[in-house]
């Protein structure tokens, strides 16, 4: 089971447990590969957070109808869109990121953005600074994800509205540990990305987020296949059943 190395997330200022888990989607395949799957997300009555819309590595070069279809059906089921930005780990030039922002904004209409390979160290903390700055200029306050998909230095939790601070395989997950800092801040700035959940783990998962205080997850049942396949491009086998437990909650 993971633990973590103080107390659980969340707890000491919000003063609460009772958090409304939902889904961080990071980004089904292309509609035009997975048309089913992009409806199923713009039913009523999903518990989703937010879905990512990357349409080639980005915005593309040109409008894509088929996307911009999907976005407008999941605004209108009242779903937060969020466009894909690669920071390639803070090594991407400022101006590509703030250029690719400006064409997501534009074409989509997207609600934010998710900075895909954030970087998480405190040297590299000042140029997201500058990034998460310009971003915010970009429409009406728009949702920034920080993509670090590990517990990065504490100094960026002020820039962001949400952070990914694990992504990756449940056999990592399921022995992972929380930074302490992470006490300080209530689940719903936390999200957890985990790839390869068996269905009959489902429960623990859940569990794990919830100890550790994130409110935003991601759990399916696709794998990497040793970094060969894009685990999050089709939606976990199990989703219905997913669903419901997120619905019902799970017993502590």
């Amino acid at each position: 089971m993971s633990y973590l190395t103080g107390t659980p997330a969340g707890t000491a200022s919000a003063g609460t447990t009772d958090v409304r888990t939902g889904f961080g989607v990071p980004g089904i395949a292309h509609p035009l590969l997975a048309p089913t799957e992009w409806r199923e997300l713009a039913r009523s009555g999903r518990p989703l957070h937010w879905v990512v819309l990357d349409v080639a590595d980005g915005p593309g070069v040109r409008p894509d109808p088929r996307c911009l279809e999907a976005a407008g059906r999941l605004r209108n089921a009242g779903v937060r869109v969020l466009g894909r930005l690669d920071t390639r780990y803070g090594a991407r030039p400022f101006a590509e990121v703030i250029s690719d922002a400006q064409r997501h904004r534009d074409w989509y209409q997207v609600d934010g953005f998710l900075l895909d390979r954030c970087p998480a160290g405190r040297a590299e903390l000042p140029g997201l600074r500058r990034t998460v700055g310009a971003l915010r200029t970009l429409g009406d306050a728009p949702h920034l994800v920080l993509g670090h998909g590990t517990h990065p230095y504490p100094g960026y939790v002020e820039h962001a509205d949400q952070m990914v601070t694990f992504s990756g395989p449940w056999s990592d997950y399921r022995w992972s540990q929380v930074a302490e800092w992470t006490a300080e801040h209530p689940p719903e700035r936390f999200c957890h990305l985990v790839h390869g959940v068996p269905r009959g783990h489902l429960d623990e998962a859940l569990r794990i987020a919830r100890w550790q205080g994130a409110a935003t997850i991601w759990f399916t049942d696709g794998t990497d296949r040793g970094g060969l396949v894009d685990p999050w491009e089709a939606m976990p086998g199990y989703w219905d059943e997913l669903v419901s437990r997120i619905g019902t909650g799970v017993s502590e």
